[in-house]
């Protein structure tokens, strides 16, 4: 049985009691979230991740990595330094994203040393089996496409990306209205090209079901793809993106029939003011799946510093609804990025989740800010980097620039504000303090 098909059942799994107890949550309102839908988790049995997750209402804001080799960067040892640095800034899920080397090597690896879910998108896989076999993707059978996808779930990978909502439908809306960037999503593009060479429909949207077989079997969550995401802010909330929200709500239901979890994926590019109702709509079209989204990206200008962009948009997005934050490096937009920006943008990015749960007023998020502020109040340092969210860096920053008092900064020193004010509200000039309010 699935998580889903258990929960039904009013059967708490082991993992549910682990996120419960994780998250603080009461084990039996969790599975019924489960049940319904509104809460993910992802977890295929042939990977049994040590540190499985819940995504959804109620839950913390989540966070993935995109890790992954290029032709160009193809080395399995530099995705596993990347996993690993990914893992101690402590993201919740990774996303192998391959597309050069040994990808299957790569895969395996990464599955076999990731403690939490790993996810993919298999029309990469695809991708790079027919570059290997000396075709173009477009030359593949919708079997082999479905070959790919069994592959990856035998392998035990626990979430898929796939692009169900990319059908004529969806490019007939795009191609009326027109944008600036058309179609900026990987995997889109790569369905549409076997769409349009092949003139036939996309395997995954046609014959959805057998899609459905297979995520059962594995009990693979479903991260419907966002094909037709906006890669500018111009392109934002048009007609192909409503569109292929549309059919995904669609579908979300159907997967719910076959006893299958699902999220939904999102923008993209969104400018500030319709990031909120770019949430709302999700949550009514696909009835409060898991919204699942990259950024948003809040301008278009800022390359090295996309990093910054997205987590003003995942915050945003997150506190008006969003469980999921893919986060976003410097290299978004230039290039494949380092390990150190793995690290920093997994950092950046659960900096925008926390600030978006402190807004829903998750239970505890608050609490560890109090705790910080109560640290700083008291000058402890010790503390101070304990509740840091990057404790290594905060430590090598102030190592760098040792104060002459070992109880304050280099930027006040002596006039340090904590450190006067402490000293002066302490007795005996508590009695000339009530003697001014007394005069009052």
């Amino acid at each position: 049985m699935t998580q889903l098909e258990s929960a039904r059942k009013k059967i708490v799994t082991s993992e549910m009691q682990l996120v419960a107890k994780l998250e603080n949550l009461d084990t039996n309102w969790l599975c019924d979230q489960i049940a319904i839908g509104k809460i993910v988790l992802p977890y295929n049995p042939k990977h049994s991740p040590k540190h499985p997750c819940a995504i959804g209402k109620g839950t913390r804001t989540k966070v993935n990595a995109n890790i992954g080799s290029s032709p160009d960067v193809p080395q399995v040892e530099n995705e596993l330094r990347k996993l690993n640095a990914a893992l101690e800034a402590k993201t919740d899920t990774v996303m192998d994203l391959s597309t050069g080397g040994d990808i299957l090597l790569i895969r395996s690896k990464v599955i076999e040393h990731s403690p939490v879910p790993v996810g993919t998108v298999p029309i990469y896989g695809a991708a790079v089996t027919a570059k290997q076999s000396q075709r173009a993707i477009v030359e593949l059978t919708e079997d082999e496409l479905f070959a790919e996808v069994v592959n990856q779930a035998e392998q035990g990978v626990d979430f898929m990306t796939i692009h169900c909502g990319v059908c004529w439908r969806t490019l007939n809306a795009m191609q009326e209205q027109g944008r600036i960037t058309d179609v900026v999503s990987r995997g889109g593009a790569l369905t549409l090209e076997w769409m349009i060479y092949n003139e036939q429909e996309n395997p995954f949207y046609e014959h959805y079901d057998r899609l459905l077989e297979i995520a059962r079997k594995y009990d693979i969550t479903l991260s419907l793809g966002d094909g037709f995401r906006p890669g500018c802010l111009a392109d934002a909330t048009d007609r192909a993106q409503i569109e292929e929200l549309i059919i995904l709500g669609e579908l979300t239901q159907r997967a719910w029939d076959a006893g299958v979890q699902v999220m939904i994926e999102g923008p993209g590019h969104v400018p500030l003011n319709q990031i909120g109702m770019n949430m709302q709509i999700e949550k009514q079209l696909c009835k409060e799946a898991p919204f699942y989204v990259l950024g948003p990206l809040v301008t278009d200008v800022a390359p090295g510093y996309d990093h910054i962009t997205a987590a003003i948009g995942g915050a945003i997005a997150a506190s008006a609804g969003a469980d999921f934050l893919c986060y976003v490096t410097k290299s978004e937009h230039l290039r494949l990025p380092t390990v150190e920006e793995v690290y920093e943008g997994v950092i950046v990015t659960r900096i925008a989740a926390h600030a978006a749960d402190i807004a829903k007023g998750l239970p505890g998020a608050l609490e560890w800010d109090i705790q910080m502020a109560k640290a700083r109040k008291s000058l402890d340092w010790d503390k101070m980097l304990e509740y840091a969210i990057d404790p290594k860096r905060a430590k090598t920053m102030r190592e760098e620039s040792p104060p002459t008092e070992s109880d304050v900064c280099t930027m006040c020193g002596e006039f340090c504000a904590m450190k006067g004010m402490t000293e002066y509200l302490r007795k005996p000039h508590k009695s000339k303090i009530q003697s001014l309010r007394s005069r009052k």
